[in-house]
């Protein structure tokens, strides 16, 4: 037996555990939080968590409008999900991804049943990131070519292949490290477009086929997008775009990847973001959603046509934890819990309700610019002007730009709300459980909140 000691910290040094601040203590100092400088930041310490709220140790509840990171879709502590996972748990709780289990089989047949056209083929990963990089690997396999084109302001996923191909200013801090062969385009934001709605779709479009001359459409395996905009801030696409990149990758041999991390699984008021613009991907990236985010898990859904290419050869993926039985029957749960409480259809009615609700705060709040939605998946745009649409942080602000949307996220905070606040943007994407009340409980809480952006306005 080792008689190593467990810690070289006696008991006085650390903190007890069971309550708030104890349990901050224990986060801060011993682990480490994303996307953050490390020093000043102050965690809600969550005990528990149900339906559309958050609670903490002291019993103060927080209505979560941005459905964790637009992920927990079917609302927190559903009981479903533990008892379908109890059970898989108690038959098979892993094997290696090359046996077959039942749940794995129910799981693809089901996303087969959900996805359209030929979309029949499921690759079972552990995450929207790995869900990308998986894609772009086999678009490059199956189509013999290196290039993947993708959007500037754009997010795909945080490991190196996946930021590199993300348009998101977090990648630039590894620059010299990016995986090559990521190429970005611009496309240009309605809301700040100059000259006519009437060219801004021929702009894009046209933006988009000099781009892939300049970079040789035989050099080209894959377009990948959004199916809608999510933490860029909502961007919408001009009306009609995704059909014509749908018919340039035709036209071209290329892939088209509907990334649909963020607005799969009913967020948008559809299953499928891309369903709102009459297209069908080659490939959808998928995650968040997938399970609520009650486990870790993501698909890449593949279409007959690319998975024939691997009946007579290899198919170059593989993960440790694919097809985990466990989180199969978390999603394949998840998935049936859509259909029986019929919450893409509220998603898309509450979608409708919080338009109508934001449209007359405009009329209260100078700060309000844009809002930008689709089905639960929009956000506030605030500006210090609403002729000039000067935002009032700007695009990667630097922290001394970010005082007054500080300042309005420590107020939904104080007010009782989590809700993701980026830039000038204040998100609402709560879960597609909510009801009318609980959206009018929500916007209450931003628009006090917003009338501390009010004062910075100029109007």
């Amino acid at each position: 037996m080792s008689t190593k000691p467990i810690s070289n910290k006696t008991d006085a040094e650390i903190p007890p555990s069971g309550d708030g601040d104890a349990v901050i203590n224990d986060n801060l100092n011993y682990t480490l939080f994303s996307w953050s400088k490390q020093k000043g930041i102050a965690p809600i310490p969550i005990q528990k968590a149900e339906g559309v709220y958050l609670y903490d140790y002291d019993g103060k509840r927080y209505i979560d409008f941005s459905s964790g990171l637009m992920n927990v879709n079917i609302g927190h502590g559903d009981q479903r999900i533990t008892d379908a996972v109890v059970k898989q748990m108690q038959q098979v709780s892993y094997v290696t991804p090359n046996f077959a289990t039942k749940v794995r089989g129910e799981l693809g047949k089901k996303l087969a049943a959900i996805c359209p056209g030929d979309l029949n083929k499921a690759f079972f990963t552990l995450c929207g990131a790995t869900s990308v990089e998986n894609a772009v690997k086999l678009a490059r396999a199956y189509t013999g070519r290196h290039k993947i084109i993708t959007r500037y302001q754009s997010y795909h996923g945080s490991s190196y292949g996946a930021m590199s191909a993300s348009g998101d200013p977090r990648r630039l801090s590894m620059d010299a490290q990016q995986a090559p062969n990521f190429v970005h385009f611009d496309l240009p934001i309605l809301y700040r477009w100059p000259h006519g709605e009437e060219s801004f779709l021929q702009e894009s479009i046209t933006s988009l086929e000099r781009l892939i001359a300049f970079e040789g459409p035989a050099n080209i395996a894959a377009i990948m997008l959004e199916g809608e905009s999510g933490s860029s801030g909502c961007l919408k696409y001009p009306v009609g775009y995704l059909k014509a990149v749908r018919e340039i990758c035709n036209r071209h041999g290329i892939l088209f990847i509907a990334d649909e991390v963020m607005s799969g699984f009913g967020r948008t008021g559809k299953w499928f973001g891309f369903e709102h613009h009459d297209v069908i991907p080659d490939m959808i990236c998928m995650a968040k959603g997938l399970t609520s985010g009650y486990i870790p898990f993501g698909c890449l859904m593949v279409s007959d046509t690319i998975a024939a290419k691997y009946d007579d050869s290899m198919l170059p993926l593989g993960l440790t934890y694919s097809a985990h039985p466990v989180a199969c029957a978390a999603a394949l749960e998840n998935l049936n819990i859509y259909e029986e409480d019929g919450l893409i259809a509220n998603a898309a009615a509450m979608g409708k309700y919080v338009e109508e609700k934001v449209e007359a705060l405009k009329q209260q709040h100078p700060c309000i610019g844009d809002f930008r939605n689709t089905g639960l998946l929009g956000c506030i745009e605030l500006v210090k002007n609403r002729q000039t649409k000067e935002p009032m942080a700007p695009f990667n602000a630097k922290p001394d730009e970010m005082k007054v949307m500080n300042e309005v996220a420590a107020a939904l905070k104080e007010k009782g709300m989590y809700s993701f606040v980026r830039w000038s943007y204040v998100f609402i994407a709560p879960p597609l459980t909510i009801t009318r009340e609980q959206v009018d409980e929500g916007l209450q809480i931003i628009s006090e909140a917003l009338a501390i952006a009010d004062q910075y306005t100029t109007n």
